[in-house]
Order: C-alpha cells, then sequence, then structure tokens
C-alpha cells in the first residue's frame, strides 16, 4: 500500500505532571515507521504543574506535528474527548504518558485495522517497572500474571488475534465517535473500558492481535500500587451511576474476594460458617499466591521479588476489592468520594 493509500492518523495523549516520561513518549511516535506526514501527536495537558508542558512546547515548536491543547479540568475522559475534537485523522489512538511503543505499532494497528474492518484493534501491554527494584520488578510481573489480572487477554498475552471486549488505549475509527458519541465525561476512571463495552453492545469489534507490542511503565512502589487499585475498583462501581453498563462480570471479582473476607470472618466468629472452612479458604487462596510468587522469583532469578511479589498480589487484590466496596457504599449513599 502506497503512501497515498494509507490513512492520516491522530495519536491522543492525555497528560499532567509526566515531565519524565512525556518526551520519550511522544518521540516513540514521531520517530515510527509510519511515514511523517500522515501522523499528528496531541498532549492534552491537565495544566500540568511541573516541566510537561515547556516539554511539549518545545517539541512542538521543533515539529509542527506536536499539538499542546488544555485541559482544564484536569480529567481524563475530558482530555481523550478534547484531544478526539482537536484531531484530524482518519484513525484516532491513545496513549499514556507512561506507555512507550515500538517503531511499527501504528503501520501495524493500521494494516489490521483496513484488513479486518475492526473499529477498534490493539496489543499485547508489556509491563516494565519504572524502577527495578525487587517490588517494582515484582509489580510489572504480577500486572503481567493471570492471577493479577484475571481475564485481561492484553496483559497476558494470547497466540491469536482475538474478539476481546477491551484492549489498551486502542486504534479506532473516527466514525465510532460519531457513531456512539464519546467518553463518558462522568467516569473519572476506567471510562475506556465503558465506552468499549459501549461500541460493543453497538455492534463493533474490537480486536487483540499478539503481533502489536506497546511498552507500560507500571508503578513501582505498594503505595501507589494500593492507591491506583483503589481508585480503579472504586469507579468499577460508581461507574453505574454514570452508565449502564460500565464493567464487565470479571470486574467484580476483587470485590467479592474482600466481601467474603469480611462476612465468612463474622459467620466464622458466631457459628454460622464453620472456621475450618474459611480458613481453609484463606490457605488455599495464599498456596497460590505463593505458587504464583514463586514462578515469577524464578523467571527473574531473584529471590527478593519472592516476598514482594507475595505481598504484591495481596495488596492488588484488596485495594481493589475495598475500592469496589468503598465504591458501593458510595453509589448507596449517592456521594463520589473519589
Amino acid at each position: 500500500m502506497s503512501n497515498l493509500e494509507l490513512p492520516k492518523v491522530s495519536v491522543i495523549i492525555p497528560a499532567r505532571n509526566e515531565e519524565k516520561f512525556i518526551e520519550k513518549c511522544i518521540e516513540s511516535f514521531l520517530t515510527c515507521d509510519y511515514p511523517k506526514e500522515l501522523i499528528e501527536v496531541i498532549v492534552v495537558d491537565g495544566m500540568s504543574e511541573d516541566g510537561t508542558r515547556k516539554i511539549v512546547r518545545e517539541l512542538s515548536e521543533r515539529d509542527i506535528r506536536v499539538l499542546l491543547v488544555n485541559n482544564e479540568k484536569k480529567i481524563t475522559p475530558v482530555a481523550m474527548n478534547l484531544g478526539v475534537k482537536a484531531s484530524k485523522g482518519e484513525y484516532i489512538f491513545f496513549s499514556g504518558a507512561h506507555s512507550e511503543m515500538r517503531s511499527d505499532y501504528i503501520s501495524k494497528c493500521i494494516r489490521h485495522a483496513l484488513e479486518t474492518g475492526a473499529d477498534n484493534v490493539g496489543g499485547i501491554m508489556k509491563t516494565e517497572p519504572r524502577i527495578s527494584s525487587a517490588v517494582g520488578i515484582a509489580i510489572s510481573k504480577v500486572l503481567s500474571s493471570p492471577l493479577g489480572v484475571g481475564g485481561a487477554k492484553f496483559r497476558t498475552g494470547v497466540a491469536k488475534p482475538i474478539e476481546v471486549d477491551t484492549v489498551p488505549f486502542g486504534c479506532y475509527k473516527r466514525e465510532v465517535f460519531e457513531r456512539i458519541g464519546y467518553f463518558n465525561e462522568k467516569l473519572v476512571r476506567n471510562q475506556d473500558i465503558e465506552f468499549n463495552l459501549r461500541l460493543k453492545r453497538a455492534g463493533g469489534r474490537i480486536i487483540l492481535f499478539p503481533d502489536i507490542e506497546l511498552i507500560y511503565y507500571s508503578r513501582s512502589t505498594y503505595k501507589e500500587l494500593c492507591k491506583n487499585s483503589f481508585g480503579n475498583g472504586y469507579w468499577v462501581i460508581m461507574g453505574a451511576k454514570h452508565a449502564s453498563i460500565p464493567f464487565s462480570p470479571r470486574h467484580m471479582v476483587p470485590f467479592l474476594f474482600v466481601l467474603y473476607l469480611v462476612l465468612g470472618s463474622t459467620l466464622s466468629l458466631v457459628g454460622v460458617l464453620p472456621s475450618a472452612l474459611f480458613l481453609g479458604t484463606i490457605i488455599l487462596y495464599l498456596i497460590v499466591v505463593i505458587s504464583s510468587s514463586l514462578s515469577i522469583a524464578r523467571l527473574v532469578r531473584n529471590w527478593k521479588v519472592f516476598f514482594a511479589s507475595v505481598l504484591t498480589f495481596m495488596t492488588l487484590h484488596i485495594s481493589y476489592g475495598m475500592g469496589s466496596m468503598a465504591g458501593l457504599f458510595s453509589l448507596m449513599g449517592r456521594r463520589e468520594g473519589i
């Protein structure tokens, strides 16, 4: 296919206070193997207070393909919608500032999108630690494991192209936004999950391809992981206030786990639930966590990562589930706390 036949693409990067990552992220698109004249990169900045805006301005002065758009509301779905409205591409890509795309990322996405006619295509997210500490490595590996992220195939990988309910960031046909609307700006988080579920419900096709890869730099401390997971779990439930289908059933597993811990411990104390059954369930969970952590430690050949992985699994599951529980209380009380 000649350059004249290829579509123009727009890359939208929501960002706020990302001076450590933003330049590398933008450059990964500007230097890719897709025709340079067919790419524009739109950074939608949430009024950053560090050097992010200065970096983007300097890049835009050197390269007219880079555009800075202000996001005064500082909310991710608002940034995504502002980017779409400012874009000119026939296909629209989204990227996180903590992501880095391989040189063939855009070209492969466009090729697969044109060949299949899919409304949204994406690839496998290779999770790397921001900091190469034992905790940072453990978090990156847990976020790539089935026990850590369940049925999120874009994290665990697939052997062949497969239709899914969501892909990371995504490469969308522009007409998708004309057909089903924009991202729900009331969903502070998980707006991409809700958007993709809405797209599927409208008959759209979302395909995950194993030959497409992107790199995502994960959080590298327990505090960061806990805060992010809690917020994600919270908005899985609170999303029900603003959308008819805000999540998939698999997103409820951590909530059910934490609910079992709370109710199970209470019921076992009063004798309604046999203590042996409750403790047996907890022991089984710990055995699975330890087994998965051993596999990770063997893979990276670092036994410090084993202990970090055990704690990471528990932090991820419990903080996400507690966030969902907090979201349920807020939903019942009709208020939003995060």
